[in-house]
């Protein structure tokens, strides 16, 4: 007995979940041990049921929706605690606890807008049935970490049921991106700095977002509404899983590391797929600010001046040597939202949404709707602020929707860039209704889609018009995926669940069908004489032979990428220069010596890393994960998959990020297709399924790695959606806590 009280002294120094741990482990005779938190936890779990299936996906059950989310929860924690605690270390603004110094000022940037006292009075009030669901997450955490003594969180010992209101919406990254860092700091931090190059938009970047199709039943063969969901994120960024309870909650999707609903997914009757939006619902406003006598500031706003609001923040960081230290700013606000840097001697400040309590019923209550009306009724939140919506269901309607926040403004100002905030013009206005925006439900087309592009193409000639709509409801324009999309959506009426699959991985590439006629045009008017008309013959000959199609044994399409990865760089910065985009530029503006310059370099590039420019594309673009870190590094000596698809930056719907990392040579994926799934919305539900490289984030596991095959061939597995589904394929079935096999 001696010996359990020592062992229980130590774990208290990691807080009440440190006792716990210990507490479960310990023989009958000490069971008086057990703290009455950990009896109710252990009750709590006693009534979920987590089983997975022979791959690895958990389908968890509950007797009530806490139960479930408590069950969902600690599944996740199961498979990659580390994701978990990291996206609350970021959504916290605790991420220098455990980086250190250099992330003081992403941390500042989120406590700018994310107080932990303001979200522990958000979830005092909020709908009692909310704080039951937050419990359970809490508490689902908690015992995860008691019944895990050999998991060491980094910085978060023991979680608490205000947290999931600082991490409310799924969507990677968020409006709170838009702020750069670097003047950030040079306003709080008192010295100077440019803008970096990557936050002037100078740098490659591989586009972030997703692709999202719904089908309606008089274009499918079998008569049931399709759903499309292809979200473009960072490998590994959320969790498949399946969470059920006996309140009618049915869901089954991917859950963001950390969250407790499904984010893209589906239910028996209704199916919801975000795509990254080009609204603009974040805007900045230029302060007067004026200083009093006794020091005070004040902005001007119309006639009068407002006090500038002042709060303290103070922010700890891990230190070099592994202790603790602390720094402490004061930091400013108007009306208009906090200050985030200066410019032209006025102080900027940033407004978006901040509703926290509202996304999360969204985000969770979306989950349950049967249709589309149900669906509207959440919508009506309008606590969705960075993503559009693609919705099918078994009663065959079809809807295409923008982020429902979106700010009332007066249109003659331009507010991609800061406007005058004294200016009371230029105030934001209330909200959009629902039936004020931009949305296609039911087209006489048959279909509609997102791939991140303008809402004005979503569903053909039934799409909403932009002469309709204040220039705000679009910053993005057109990209190559959107007339792609088109293309496959336009080729049939018919489509089955395989062919909408064939469709998603349809190999054409608009961006180089568009492209390479103008190099090939440069190459003819060379002057015989000229060393590049024969040095560049062959290259010139092989792309002008392609068909424009990835394929894994194709050199075409490496030539291509290389070289419009060498062309992108050298107009870049013209492009944003004349307010384009650099596809537009690279196709009409693009001079004939870049694009044959770019050639050069492209050739050159190919023969230096692989002996010789003619190199199948499945020799350099690979898939591979050696281990469960966030950031993974990677080794040309080991093994690696290749994918055949590319970056969605040439317009492949299916897309791989891919490039150099230090050391190797071939491109290794980092984002792009994660979670794939087809779904069909019949009397009874199919769907088919893929995630990158395997449920688990533990090397160990068998299922760390066991889809990437299927996932680089576009092979998406069977969804085990029904209880009969699932017969045959369990691996094992457990209480948390308590695993048992199956």
């Amino acid at each position: 007995m001696r010996r359990a009280e020592g062992l229980t002294r130590r774990r208290v120094l990691g807080g009440a979940a440190g006792l716990a741990a210990v507490a479960v482990a310990l023989p009958a005779e000490a069971q008086a041990l057990v703290t009455p938190e950990l009896a109710a936890w252990r009750a709590q779990a006693a009534r979920v049921t987590i089983t997975r299936d022979d791959w690895g996906i958990p389908h968890i059950a509950g007797r009530t929706d806490a139960d479930a989310v408590f069950g969902m929860i600690y599944a996740q924690a199961e498979d990659d605690f580390n994701r978990i605690e990291r996206n609350y270390l970021v959504s916290l603004g605790r991420l220098a606890e455990a980086e250190g110094e250099s992330a003081i000022w992403q941390d500042l940037r989120q406590r700018l807008f994310v107080d932990p006292e303001t979200l522990k009075r958000d979830y005092a009030k909020s709908p009692a049935w909310l704080r039951g669901l937050m419990r359970a997450w809490a508490d689902g955490l908690n015992y995860f970490l008691a019944t895990h003594p050999g998991v060491r969180p980094r910085v978060l010992t023991r979680f608490e049921p205000w947290m999931p209101l600082s991490f409310s919406e799924g969507s990677i990254g968020g409006d709170i991106e838009r702020v750069p860092l670097s003047q950030l700091e040079a306003f709080y931090g008192g010295h100077p700095m440019e803008m970096t190059d990557e936050e002037l938009g100078l740098l490659f970047r591989e586009p972030r977002g997703s692709n999202g199709f719904a089908i309606a039943p008089n274009h499918t063969r079998n008569g049931h509404a399709l759903l499309l969901i292809n979200p473009h994120t960072s490998f590994f960024f959320r969790s498949e899983q399946h969470v059920t309870s006996g309140e009618g909650l049915n869901a089954y999707g991917a859950a963001t590391w950390g969250q407790f609903f499904i984010y893209q997914g589906f239910n028996a009757n209704a199916g919801w797929m975000h795509t990254s939006s080009g609204v603009d619902n974040v805007d900045e406003f230029a302060e007067t600010i004026v200083t009093g006598p006794d020091g005070r500031r004040s902005y001007r706003h119309g006639g009068t001046l407002r006090p500038v609001t002042t709060k303290k923040i103070t922010l700890s960081y891990r230190t070099a040597d592994g202790g603790r230290a602390r720094r402490a700013f004061t930091t400013y606000a108007t009306h208009h939202g906090p200050i985030v840097r200066e410019a032209d001697g006025r102080w900027i400040a940033f407004a978006l949404m901040n509703k926290p309590v509202e996304a999360l019923q969204q985000s969770f209550l979306r989950t349950k709707v049967r249709d589309y009306a149900g669906f509207l009724d959440v919508a009506a939140f309008k606590a969705n602020s960075s993503n559009n919506t693609l919705f099918a269901d078994s009663k065959g309607e079809i809807a295409f929707l923008v982020p429902q926040f979106m700010p009332v403004r007066d249109d003659r100002f331009d507010y991609r860039r800061p406007v005058d905030g004294s200016d009371p013009a230029t105030g934001w206005r209330g909200l959009h209704s629902l039936a004020s925006l931009p949305q296609a439900v039911n087209p006489e087309n048959g279909w509609v889609f997102n791939t991140n592009n303008w809402p004005w193409t979503a569903a053909g000639a039934d799409s909403p018009r932009a002469a309709d709509h204040p220039r705000y409801f679009d910053q993005a324009g057109e990209n190559p995926r959107g007339p792609q999309a088109i293309r496959v959506l336009t080729a049939r009426r018919d489509f089955t669940p395989r062919t909408l699959i064939e469709a998603a991985f349809d190999p054409y590439l608009t961006a180089f069908a568009r492209l390479l006629p103008g190099l090939a045009t440069a190459w003819d008017k060379l002057p015989d004489d000229d060393p590049r008309k024969a040095a560049l013959s062959g290259p010139v000959a092989l792309l002008r032979g392609w068909n424009h199609r990835w394929a894994a044994d194709s050199a075409p399409t490496s030539l291509a990428v290389f070289w419009g990865e060498a062309l992108w760089a050298r107009t870049l910065q013209a492009a944003r220069d004349a307010g384009m985009s650099v596809w537009d530029y690279m196709a009409d503006r693009a001079t004939d010596a870049q694009r044959l310059e770019s050639l050069t370099e492209a050739v050159d590039r190919l023969t230096q890393d692989f002996g010789g420019w003619r190199v199948p594309w499945g020799e350099i673009n690979r898939f591979q994960r050696n281990d469960g870190e966030i950031v993974q590094k990677f080794d040309d000596a080991k093994p690696s998959r290749s994918v055949p698809f590319t970056s969605a930056q040439w317009g492949s719907l299916a897309s791989f990020g891919a490039r150099r990392h230090p050391g190797t040579k071939r491109y290794y994926g980092t984002s792009g297709n994660s979670f794939v799934a087809v779904v069909e919305f019949g009397p009874r539900l199919r769907a088919w399924a893929i995630t990158a490289g395997g449920a688990s984030g533990h090397p160990g596991s068998p299922h760390f790695n066991d889809q990437a095959e299927r996932y680089a061939n576009g092979d998406l597995r069977p969804v085990y959606f029904y209880p009969d589904d699932l017969k045959g394929h369990i691996e094992r079935t457990y209480h948390p806590g308590r695993p048992s096999a199956g």
